[in-house]
């Protein structure tokens, strides 16, 4: 597993998504008809999905990653990284399920934010490098191969992937949540589909499915253009999805409304996670990559402001 160097930055970094953490927990417990399931979920996600594949993908060696080594580590992975992707996913989830618009629009939706916040995540991580016990280490230090397309020294695919990582995780979850409601909001369904939604979210990851989407695998090779196509043609997309959920559905009736102090922790998630990059970036004079986080922000400060816009429709009694 490797020794642990103290470096003060990731060491507040980590106590910020532990706290974020914490207060999201207590909000699913206020706030979710059915919160013991939502805290599977969480464990689900975290603990059978996401810390499972950062694991694996970490130890691959050339052309994957590595992380530095914090205090909180699952192995070899800070454990703040697979909850922070949860925080993110149902946060995104959390003020969809606000509005009334079509069940399969929301997988590709939670894609995009999901590559949207990574915008504002990655680009400053892979900068933070700092003499470790295990030497010269970022907070995340990518290898790519040789001739591999990059964005400030990470494989573009590394940003596409978030859009079917979040993908494969809302579909299931979707999926598991529609067979919980038929079988009557049954316990024993409760506390297994979330694990089952992991499982195969998981099994979806490791197939040649996720190489598709990556580059077009297998009819190009990795260190082709197609990385760039396929972030961009996904982008399209899943913009374009979300265009047509909200420009078609607009005058669908809100389900509630979605506000800063009701809802502070959903508030934290989109609005200061990327302020926080914002600021480390500004601290560590990143300056090459501040447009790239600014820019991430932006993106996620306007769907905000369109999530409260929307709260704004819903009638008294739904606030």
């Amino acid at each position: 597993m490797g020794d642990i160097t103290v470096v003060p930055v990731w060491i507040i970094q980590d106590i910020i998504v532990i706290i974020a953490a914490i207060l999201m927990v207590f909000y699913i417990l206020d706030k979710e008809e059915h919160p013991k399931t939502v805290l599977m979920q969480f464990i689900g996600f975290v603990f059978f999905y996401a810390a499972v594949f950062e694991i694996t993908a970490s130890s691959l060696g050339e052309g994957f990653y590595a992380y530095g080594r914090s205090i909180l580590m699952l192995f070899n992975i800070p454990i703040t990284v697979p909850i922070i992707e949860f925080l993110i996913i149902y946060s995104t989830l959390r003020a969809l399920k606000s509005v009334n618009i079509p069940s399969w629009t929301k997988p590709f939706i939670t894609g995009l934010s999901a590559m949207v916040f990574d915008f504002s995540l990655d680009p400053v991580a892979v900068k933070q490098i700092f003499q470790t016990m295990d030497g010269i280490m970022a907070r995340w230090t990518y290898y790519p191969l040789a001739g591999e397309p990059q964005i400030y020294g990470e494989p573009v695919m590394n940003f596409t992937g978030w859009i079917y990582i979040a993908g494969y995780w809302t579909t299931f979850i979707l999926i598991g949540e529609w067979w919980y409601k038929k079988k009557g909001y049954s316990k024993l369904i409760g506390y297994i589909y979330p694990l089952l939604a992991a499982i195969v979210s998981l099994a979806c990851m490791f197939s040649p499915l996720s190489n598709f989407f990556n580059y077009m695998g297998p009819f190009f090779d990795r260190t082709s253009n197609m990385q760039w196509v396929m972030l961009i043609a996904l982008s399209v997309i899943t913009t374009g999805i979300l265009a047509f959920a909200f420009i078609k559905f607009w005058d669908r009736k809100v389900i509630y409304s979605i506000t800063p102090k009701k809802d502070f922790p959903i508030l934290f998630t989109f609005l200061g996670f990327p302020l926080v990059n914002t600021i480390f970036c500004l601290i560590g004079g990143y300056t090459e990559v501040l447009w790239l986080v600014v820019l991430a922000q932006i993106l996620l400060m306007l769907a905000w402001i369109g999530i409260y816009i929307m709260g704004k429709k819903a009638s008294p009694m739904m606030k």
